[in-house]
């Protein structure tokens, strides 16, 4: 058996029916045990969000902010854009209603985790956070289960090197060859150069660690947001009849899977939106927790609140309008190429020329936050595993990756990061399912004192 088949044949096996049912079972769970907490908490989320509750003297190195942009800007990357598309040609329409199902559970599982990731974090004597599901399954679940957290970490470097480096990398080599070449084949040569120049720009922001990557992120995350939403906007405005049509496609086929895809199997359709779902907005993971983990607060629920926007933002939002867009140009019928499609459509929505070049920017901009961020996830993971003097040579190891991402095959890396995400989701879900009896309280408590104290100066 080749290697990219045996990749194939273990990425089907770990998103399996079982890790579905862990995942959206999971978030299920949380979502009935915090009283639905994405819908009662989602208002007074964007309130901490504005700065309203930030204090200096707290505990933490980023605002509330900066770890939501950060974390963000890890989520928000390329499977906005090419996993959306890769999902509808998997899966047909109906794999954009399974994401939206993966996200608004999604919410419920990234409130648990980021609250248990500033309630059991460590601030060192250097005012450096340690947070994240390593720690708060070794100090919520005790040292029998620090096996657990090992795992977690090892997955989580491994991943960093997949999800948020080599599969970022090949996408903005691609979409810079289209802007300077015009053509999307970059040959080894450029994808060798592209490797090694984003690997010196991402250098000179990962190198100063999260306060570095915070600054960096509350500023591009939001332009690249309005940027690309804004022309998806655009093109869903000029067809605007076609909506009404594209939401019945894909409420249809997310129970009906039209015969031409994928040989007509319902569990097609599931697994492709609920595995495109969590590659976007990485819910169940774990980790977003470890940015949130860093954010300057002494109320872990305020953090909590505060993450469980990143799926709705991500996935409910930005993913949907790539799907819309996708959909109501049809241009998932004509063209068969997942990292094609979603250009295609904004080619036919805007023109030729502008709307290709839209993409390849959106994928630029997208990449490059995303492979800022994650740098930050596996030197967290590096510094649990072998302690901060290994920090620094994983970074300098992380950005010699770049430049491998760059130059190898597309597939391969899909599959791998397929199976590290699978593989890390698994002890994080366990982690949440034991430790969620401390979240309810420490909800419960939490707005308890907003009811008797709401104004944020006594807080």
């Amino acid at each position: 058996m080749q290697f990219a088949e045996m990749l194939s044949s273990i990425q089907d096996f770990v998103w399996g029916p079982v890790l579905m049912v862990l995942l959206v079972g999971t978030g299920l769970f949380l979502t009935i045990r915090n009283k639905f907490m994405q819908v009662r908490g989602f208002g007074h989320g964007f309130k901490i969000l504005s700065g309203k509750y930030d204090r200096d003297r707290d505990p933490g190195e980023i605002t509330h902010f900066q770890a939501l942009t950060a974390a963000l800007s890890a989520t928000i990357g390329t499977g906005n854009i090419v996993g959306v598309a890769a999902a509808i040609l998997m899966g047909g329409p109906g794999a954009l209603f399974w994401m939206w199902v993966t996200a608004f559970f999604g919410m419920a599982v990234k409130f648990t985790s980021c609250t248990l990731a500033v309630k059991f974090r460590r601030v060192d004597e250097q005012g450096e956070a340690h947070g994240g599901p390593m720690h708060f399954i070794e100090q919520g679940m005790g040292k029998h289960f620090k096996w657990l957290a090992i795992l977690f970490a090892l997955f989580t470097m491994l991943a960093s090197f997949g999800i948020g480096n080599m599969f970022q990398i090949n996408n903005m080599a691609v979409s810079l060859s289209f802007l300077i070449q015009g053509h999307e084949q970059p040959g080894f040569l450029f994808n060798l150069i592209t490797g090694i120049i984003v690997s010196v720009l991402v250098g000179a922001v990962i190198l100063g660690g999260i306060k570095s990557i915070g600054r960096v992120a509350s500023r591009i995350v939001p332009v690249m947001f309005v940027f690309y939403v804004g022309a998806g906007l655009i093109i869903l405005f000029k067809n605007y009849a076609a909506i009404p049509a594209a939401f019945q496609s894909i409420f249809y086929y997310a129970f009906h899977t039209p015969e031409a895809m994928a040989g007509g199997l319902l569990g097609t359709v599931i697994r492709s939106g609920v595995a495109r779902g969590l590659f976007s907005n990485e819910a169940g993971l774990g980790s977003a927790a470890i940015a949130h983990g860093a954010a300057r607060t002494k109320e872990p629920v305020r953090e909590g609140l505060v993450a469980m926007l990143g799926p709705f933002i991500d996935t409910i939002l930005v993913c949907s309008i790539t799907g819309l867009i996708i959909i109501v140009t049809g241009v998932y019928e004509t063209c068969s190429i997942k990292g094609e499609l979603t250009a295609r459509a904004f080619e036919a929505g805007l023109g030729s020329l502008l709307g290709g070049k839209i993409v390849a920017l959106g994928i630029i901009f997208f990449a490059f936050s995303t492979a800022i961020s994650w740098s930050y996830y596996g030197d967290r993971a590096s510094d649990y595993l072998f302690g901060k003097k290994a920090v620094t040579p994983y970074r300098w190891v992380y950005l010699g990756f770049l430049v491998l991402g760059a130059v190898i095959k597309l597939d391969l890396v899909i599959s791998f990061s397929d199976i590290m995400n699978a593989l890390m989701a698994i002890p994080n879900l366990i982690a949440l399912l034991v430790l969620s009896p401390i979240v309810v309280r420490l909800a419960g408590d939490y707005f308890s004192r907003m009811r008797k104290r709401p104004g944020p100066k006594d807080m």
